[in-house]
C-alpha cells in the first residue's frame, strides 16, 4: 500500500537527519483538502532535534524525496506534512477495489482465534444485550478472519441453576405459557416460594424425577431451537456449543486439583484476588457445588479440549468486567500458557428511545420481539431491520451504552445501516443498467470516490487490530454519501455509452460497500 510507502520513506527521512527513534503516524486527513495522508513526524522530531516544526517540517519534505505514487509533499500549519496521490495512483486502486482480496491484510495469518458471544440462557428470552453480544462478536470475528486469522464461533450457555428452575416451576404452575412467560413469572413467585423452587432445582440438577427430566428435556430443546432461528436471522452459524452442565463438573475438578491456586474459607473455596490487586470470590460454595467462576474455569477447559487457540476472546456486557478479572487472573495461574492469549471485549447496555416495544416477556425488551417491530415497519423487509439494528450497535465504541431510536434506524437520510444498504442497491441497480452500455475510453479526473476508496484497506486494518467494528461503519457511511453525492452529478450512461473509468469507479464502490457490510456483518441486499 502507498500509506507503508511513505511511512517508510519518512523512517528513513529521520534516520537521515539523526531522529530514527521517533514515533510518528501516517494518516488520513480529517480533511481531504489537506491531502490523501499526513504525518505528524517533524512535530515529534522537533523535541528530540530541539528545532522549530515549521523548519523540521520542511526539512524532512526535501529528505523524503520522491515516493512512488505520491504527486505532491507539502508542509502545512505547525508542521504537518500531507501527501497528494497521483491520478495514476487513484486510477490504480479503483483497479484494486475491484479484486477478491481487497480489504484484507495479514495481521492474524497463521493464528487460531475462538471468539465466544452472544451466549443466551435456555429457558430465559433472548433479549436485547443479546443482539448486541452477537453483532459484536459476529463482527469481531469477521474482522479476525480478515486479518487472515482461522476463527471458531462459540456460544456458552446456562443450561443449569435456579433460573430453569424458576422456568420449570412457572411452566408447572402455567402450562399455557411460552418458556420465557414461564421463567418471567417463576422469577416473579420465587421469593415467595423459594424452599419449594430451590428443592425443584435440585431435583433437576440431581435428574431424579422423571417427570421433571422430561418437562426440562422439552425446554431447553424447545430454547435452543428458538435461538437457532435467530441465529440465523442475524447471519451467524456457531462451530461450538458450550453448556454449564458441562462445564461445572470441570471447572470443580479444577479448583480441587489446585489448592496452590485456591483457599478454603468457611466451608467455601475462593480466589483471594487481593493478591493480584483484584477482589476475592467464590470458586465453590459452602454445598460443594460450582460456582460461575468455577464453571468459567471449566469452560476454558472445554475450549482448550476443541483444539490450541492462540487466541481466545469472550464478548460481554460490562457489568461483569470485575467478574471476568479474577477469572482470568486464576485461570492463568492454573494455565500459565493462556497469558495474554485471553480477550475479553465489554459491551454497554442499549435503551430504546421510545420505552418500550409491542412486545414485552416481564420488564424485558426481547430481541426478536425488536427485530419483528423494525420489520413491519421497513415494510416486511428482515434483511433492513437487522442491519438497522446491528449498525446501531456497531456506530460507536463496543463498551459504549447505547439509545436506540427505532426510527432513525431506519432512516433513509444517513448514518444507519438502510442508508448504506440503499447506497449499494443503487450501485449495482447503476452496474445492471451499464450491462446493455456500450463501453468507451474517455479521460476523467479523479473525484471524492477514488481518494476514499484508497482508505478501505487501512480502515480494515485498523478495525482488525484494535477489534473496534465503528471505524468501518464510520467509513462506509461517508463512502456511501460521497457515492450518493457523485451519482446525484454523474449521468453513468449517455447516449447508451459509459465510460470505462466511471464504469470501473462504480464497481469498485459496490465492491467496497459490500465488503464492508459483510465484515460488519450487516445483510448487503441486491434490492430495496
Amino acid at each position: 500500500m502507498v500509506r507503508n510507502d511513505i511511512e517508510q520513506a519518512v523512517q528513513n527521512a529521520l534516520k537521515a537527519m539523526g531522529a530514527e527513534e521517533v514515533a510518528f503516524v501516517v494518516e488520513r486527513p480529517t480533511d481531504m483538502a489537506h491531502g490523501d495522508y499526513a504525518t505528524n513526524a517533524a512535530l515529534a522530531a522537533a523535541k528530540i532535534l530541539k528545532k522549530n516544526p515549521r523548519d523540521v517540517a520542511a526539512e524532512l519534505q526535501e529528505a523524503v524525496g520522491n515516493i512512488q505514487g505520491v504527486e505532491k509533499v507539502e508542509v502545512a500549519g505547525a508542521g504537518f506534512i500531507n501527501f497528494y496521490l497521483s491520478a495514476e495512483t487513484l486510477a490504480e486502486v479503483v483497479q484494486e477495489a475491484n479484486k477478491e482480496g481487497w480489504g484484507s491484510n495479514d495481521l492474524y495469518i497463521g493464528k487460531k482465534v475462538l471468539v465466544e458471544y452472544t451466549d443466551p440462557n435456555p429457558f430465559k428470552e433472548f433479549h436485547i444485550g443479546h443482539l448486541m453480544s452477537n453483532a459484536i462478536g459476529e463482527s469481531i470475528a469477521r474482522l479476525f478472519a480478515a486479518g487472515g486469522a482461522d476463527v471458531k464461533r462459540s456460544n456458552y450457555q446456562g443450561d443449569v441453576g435456579v433460573h430453569v428452575a424458576k422456568a420449570i416451576w412457572g411452566k408447572q404452575q402455567k402450562p399455557g405459557d411460552s418458556w420465557g412467560q414461564a421463567y418471567v413469572h417463576g422469577s416473579a413467585e420465587y421469593e415467595t416460594h423459594k424452599q419449594e423452587i430451590d428443592e425443584l432445582n435440585k431435583t433437576i440438577y440431581e435428574k431424579s424425577d422423571a417427570t421433571v427430566n422430561k418437562l426440562y428435556d422439552e425446554g431447553r430443546e424447545e430454547s435452543l431451537a428458538h435461538f437457532e432461528e435467530i441465529y440465523k436471522i442475524l447471519g451467524t452459524k456457531f462451530d461450538y456449543y458450550f453448556f454449564e452442565h458441562e462445564t461445572g463438573p470441570l471447572g470443580l475438578q479444577l479448583v480441587e486439583q489446585h489448592p496452590e491456586v485456591f483457599t478454603q474459607s468457611e466451608g467455601a473455596i475462593i480466589f483471594r484476588g487481593e493478591d493480584v490487586g483484584l477482589h476475592t470470590r467464590v470458586f465453590v460454595n459452602s454445598k460443594g457445588i460450582p460456582t460461575y467462576e468455577a464453571k468459567e474455569l471449566g469452560l476454558v477447559v472445554a475450549k482448550k479440549k476443541k483444539g490450541q487457540f492462540d487466541l481466545s476472546l469472550t464478548v460481554t456486557a460490562n457489568e461483569t468486567r470485575d467478574y471476568f478479572k479474577v477469572v482470568r487472573a486464576a485461570a492463568e495461574k492454573i494455565f500459565p500458557d493462556l497469558e495474554d492469549k485471553m480477550l475479553t471485549r465489554f459491551h454497554g447496555f442499549m435503551k430504546l428511545t421510545t420505552g418500550k416495544m409491542s412486545s414485552r416477556l416481564g420488564n424485558v425488551i426481547t430481541g426478536e420481539s425488536l427485530i419483528k417491530d423494525l420489520t413491519e415497519e421497513a415494510r416486511g423487509r428482515e434483511d433492513v431491520a437487522v442491519g438497522a439494528i446491528k449498525y446501531m450497535v456497531l456506530r460507536q465504541g463496543t463498551g459504549k451504552d447505547i439509545v436506540f431510536d427505532p426510527e432513525k434506524s431506519l432512516s433513509l437520510e444517513g448514518d444507519s445501516g438502510p442508508y448504506v444498504q440503499y447506497a449499494l442497491v443503487r450501485a449495482r441497480a447503476l452496474l445492471r443498467k451499464a450491462t446493455e452500455a456500450e463501453v468507451v475510453q474517455k479521460e476523467t479526473a479523479p473525484s471524492e470516490l477514488e481518494r476514499l476508496l484508497v482508505h478501505f484497506p487501512d480502515v480494515i486494518a485498523r478495525a482488525s487490530l484494535e477489534l473496534e467494528p465503528h471505524y468501518v461503519i464510520t467509513y462506509s457511511t461517508e463512502l456511501a454519501a460521497a457515492f450518493n453525492s457523485w451519482y446525484a452529478q454523474t449521468r453513468l450512461i449517455v447516449d447508451g455509452k459509459v465510460s470505462a473509468h466511471a464504469l470501473a469507479l462504480v464497481t469498485a464502490v459496490e465492491h467496497t460497500l459490500h465488503k464492508g457490510l459483510v465484515v460488519l456483518g450487516i445483510p448487503a441486499p441486491e434490492e430495496m
